[in-house]
């Protein structure tokens, strides 16, 4: 599968941080890869300019040019749920027009890296009770997960791995992030390993920058063969 999302156990576990590793990653692997955030809240001011964090970090890390049509469908000022978001904003998420736009962009590049917005459950829309986790089942493409390394992860990603699951959606593996190797994250991942050993798991450090990452290997245990030509460890 060459498409896939970066969904997260929450809000602000570094989705874009590993969307945009995995997009570099890719690129330099020689593929045409576009990273998609559907819908982004929060906008961020300084001065006389305002820029969203998570497209933002697309186009100024991006190894290739990128197309700011092709990276997001919404954006929202007000930092809060996508549903409440559009609302005060009075436009309405279109979960028909996420998917369209997803499937013109499979047909367009080789990788197409969908980011999630906060937690898998998170309300796209007022009235309805649609959600994120609606959206990536129908698009029927495999999730990537990630989740911090503090407490309270294990609980926040078994969960979502049994909403996952439950829906018959596949999913890659886990990114654990922000990992500074204390004695509680340290059990974390081992309690983590032994619910569920025969998944991937991929450890990402706290406070390293993106580029610093450029000579590393580390998601080909979450990248299927189709897409690297290489086999899984």
């Amino acid at each position: 599968m060459n498409h896939f999302w970066v969904a997260g156990t929450d809000t602000d576990v570094g989705k874009t941080f590993i969307t945009t590793l995995i997009m570099r990653y890719l690129q330099r692997k020689g593929l045409k890869v576009v990273p998609y955030k559907p819908v982004q809240t929060g906008a961020v001011k300084k001065g006389d300019i305002t820029y969203y964090y998570d497209t933002s970090t697309y186009l100024n890390y991006s190894l290739h040019p990128l197309s700011p049509e092709s990276i997001n469908s919404y954006s929202f000022p007000v930092p809060a749920s996508p549903h409440y978001a559009a609302e005060l904003e009075g436009e309405w998420i279109s979960g028909a027009q996420i998917l369209n736009k997803i499937s013109h962009l499979t047909k367009e590049y080789d990788a197409v890296i969908c980011e999630g917005a906060g937690g898998l459950f998170v309300p796209l829309q007022p009235h309805t009770a649609l959600t994120l986790l609606d959206i990536i089942q129908r698009s029927k493409l495999p999730v990537v997960l990630v989740t911090p390394s503090k407490l309270g992860m294990l609980n926040h990603t078994l969960l979502s791995l049994d909403a996952l699951n439950t829906r018959g959606i596949e999913v890659l593996g886990i990114v654990i992030n922000q990992y500074k190797n204390s004695p509680i994250e340290q059990n974390n991942v081992q309690t983590l390993r032994r619910f569920i050993p025969d998944k991937p798991i991929v450890i990402v450090e706290g406070n390293r920058t993106i580029e610093s990452f450029d000579g590393e290997t580390i998601f080909e245990r979450l990248i299927t063969v189709e897409l690297l030509g290489t086999s899984r460890p």
